[in-house]
């Protein structure tokens, strides 16, 4: 493979026990192009990731994954990024495997899938019951199992960086990413890769339970644009049921006990009402996106056909442009040459011309 054409991304944050065997083990593998995106570290991370060889950036923005990765995405133009984190729990051995679909031409979003092989220690139980949850909550919303969509080792396209329209700040980037890859029909590929233990002197910068709870967040606010009929329907349906569970309570009480809860039953129909409206708007709501990605579908389909036509035109044109040239150097060169007469002897130009 021709890693030239390759960026390495990595933001950090205070690994400065990690980022040194990172980049050395990427640039060993032939890679010459890393990118270090660093969110203000002061431990010394800069310094060591540009001594082993890295280009570091300044983050700009929120010291947050997220903000770093979009900032990396702006910071070059290489035509394949792969991104990993500078925990060194990713290997740089992996890379090729990551790398082949791209350059293949079998996707354009690889995501290194870290259940495959993971090492003993890498992974709390805890994390590893989240991401369970996630992984399942992603295929039941967003019709795809990509089976790690957490995982920070990915490789993607130019083409497809530009598709996708990334706005979290921090460790929601890849749920988001694997959303966006979703919606606008990245073609994407899962690839099986070693996933190390984090080495003992480095500290975590993942909180469990705050960004769980803003993964799962921008999880759920990422099915409105691309699955409205859960987004709506899941809270109609909340609302209907507890509509009907009101309205049969209020019955009840009604007809037993002769006993009438106005506040109650009022509330209960607008929870039924407001249910119904929500099911119906989602039905609707996902009518109109699935009508819109068939259109976009068959605009790139339409998109591509001129671009191979247009390519096809081109060749036939510069074909018989050269033809022409050959044939007008070809002519020339017959004016040029002698005739012969009729004697046998070559005639001169102005007996030619006579």
């Amino acid at each position: 493979m021709e890693y030239d054409e390759v960026c390495v991304l990595v933001p950090t944050l205070n690994e400065s026990e990690t980022i040194g065997p990172v980049v050395e083990s990427f640039a060993a593998e032939g890679f010459d192009d890393i990118l270090v995106i660093d969110g203000g570290s002061t431990d010394g991370t800069q310094s060591i990731a540009e001594e082993k060889g890295a280009r570091v950036v300044q983050q700009r923005g929120s010291k947050g994954k997220g903000q770093a990765l979009q900032e990396g995405f702006e910071q070059t133009d290489a035509p394949v990024v792969l991104m990993l984190d500078g925990d060194q729990t990713y290997r740089a051995e992996d890379a090729e495997a990551m790398l082949e679909p791209i350059f293949e031409g079998r996707a354009d979003h690889v995501i290194g899938d870290r259940f495959a092989d993971m090492e003993d220690g890498a992974m709390t139980r805890l994390n590893e019951f989240g991401n369970g949850i996630i992984n399942r909550a992603f295929s039941v919303i967003h019709g795809r199992d990509y089976q790690d969509i957490l995982s920070g080792y990915r490789a993607l396209t130019r083409e497809s960086i530009s598709r996708i329209s990334l706005t979290e700040d921090y460790f929601g980037i890849e749920t988001e990413m694997a959303v966006e890859c979703v919606k606008h029909n990245v073609r994407t590929e899962v690839v099986p890769i070693r996933y190390l233990a984090r080495p003992d002197d480095s500290e975590t910068n993942l909180r469990p339970f705050r960004d769980g709870a803003d993964i799962i967040l921008t999880l759920y606010k990422m099915a409105k644009t691309n699955n409205p009929l859960f987004y709506f329907g899941s809270v109609g349906t909340v609302s209907l049921v507890v509509g009907v569970v009101l309205g049969t309570y209020v019955a009840v009480e009604w007809i037993t006990a002769n006993t009438s809860h106005e506040v109650m039953a009022f509330l209960g129909g607008l929870a039924i009402i407001f249910g119904v409206q929500l099911l119906m708007f989602g039905v609707l709501s996902d009518m109109i996106v699935t009508v819109n990605r068939e259109q976009t579908r068959q605009l790139e389909d339409l998109t591509e056909r001129l671009s191979a036509d247009d390519a096809r035109g081109a060749r036939r044109v510069g074909g018989s442009e050269s033809a022409n040239a050959a044939e007008g150097a070809n002519d020339d060169d017959a004016g040029d040459r002698p005739r012969k007469s009729p004697a046998g002897q070559e005639a001169s130009a102005p007996e030619r011309r006579g």
